[in-house]
Formats: C-alpha cells, structure tokens, sequence
C-alpha cells in the first residue's frame, strides 16, 4: 500500500523511516552507518521536510514500513542545488536548476527489494508534481538505483559529477496551467 505524506506526517515516522534507511543504505555495497538512520530521522528529514513543495511517499506491506521516498522543489542557494550547478555546465545549470522538483531518498529494505515498490515509491512520488522538471543524483556505476531511474523515464545528464555520482533528469513536458 502506498501513502502519500507532508512533512507533519512524516515527522511523525521519522525514527521509522531512518529505520528503513539505515537497512536500505547499511546493506552490502551501500555501507552506511547505523548511526546515519538517526541522524537522517533527527537532521535531514526536518530540515527537508520545511522546504517548499515537500512531499513523501511510503509503501508498507502487512502494516510494516517496506520503502520510502521524497523530495522537495529545488531552489538556488539550497546546499544541493548549489553544488550541482557548480558541477555541470552553465547552460545545464540555467535550464534544470531552480523550480525542480529534487528527489533526495528512494530507500527500500533490502528484504523488499526487485519486487517492484520502488517503482510504485518513484510513481506516486512523481504523480501531480506542478514541477516540469525534477533531479537526482545516483551512484554512476551499474546498480539498481540507476538502472530503476531509466526505465521510469528518466536521462542521464552526467555520468559522472566527480564523486562517483551521476546527475539524471526528468524533463515532465509541458503541464496543464502552466
């Protein structure tokens, strides 16, 4: 079942969700610290849950939290959004950065993994986004986080930013009201 979440809400889960991130991103070849799913439910989830256009999308199965994922809409002057545009092209830069939506986490528990629910976290995330446009960095070698990305639909810009990440975009068209 997948849920849709503002930043109250997800506030609220915040230890269950560092909880799936510590799992996701702890496992082999990941290799993050357990202490990094405290610090992501007490640090990065407030700070990015008060950011404009802030949304989170979750999916459980029998009740347990199995994956999330969220984002925000990207601004100039966010930590980001500033290192991005200092790592790609001006013209790039002046065309995808600032107004996009900026997808920061997809984290799935490894036990839940090439079952599809980071496909659904990825759609629903997307769904009804007023941004044209949207970002993400993922590893630049061959992993599932990227090879997930493409066949949703979205573009390698750079492969490689300089630290091992690549920059992929989501170019959404033009939407309705715009």
């Amino acid at each position: 079942m997948i849920d849709v979440l503002d930043g109250n809400s997800a506030l609220a889960i915040g230890y269950e969700l560092g909880g799936v991130f510590a799992a996701a991103f702890g496992a082999p070849g990941y290799d993050e610290e357990r202490a990094d799913g405290e610090r992501f439910a007490t640090e990065q989830l407030p700070t990015h849950a008060a950011r404009d256009g802030f949304k989170l999308v979750t999916a459980r199965s029998a009740g347990k939290l199995v994956g999330f994922a969220y984002g925000y809409t990207g601004q100039r002057g966010q930590w980001w959004s500033d290192r991005i545009a200092g790592a790609v092209s001006p013209e790039l830069a002046a065309e995808w950065i600032g107004g996009h939506f900026e997808v920061v986490e997809l984290a799935v528990l490894p036990e839940a993994q090439r079952q599809g629910v980071g496909t659904a976290l990825m759609e629903a995330l997307m769904a009804g986004l007023p941004n044209r446009r949207a970002l993400l960095t993922t590893y630049a070698d061959d992993r599932p986080a990227p090879r997930l990305y493409r066949r949703s639909g979205w573009q390698l810009l750079v492969p490689d930013l300089g630290w091992g990440s690549a920059l992929y975009g989501l170019d959404r068209g033009v939407l309705v009201g715009q």
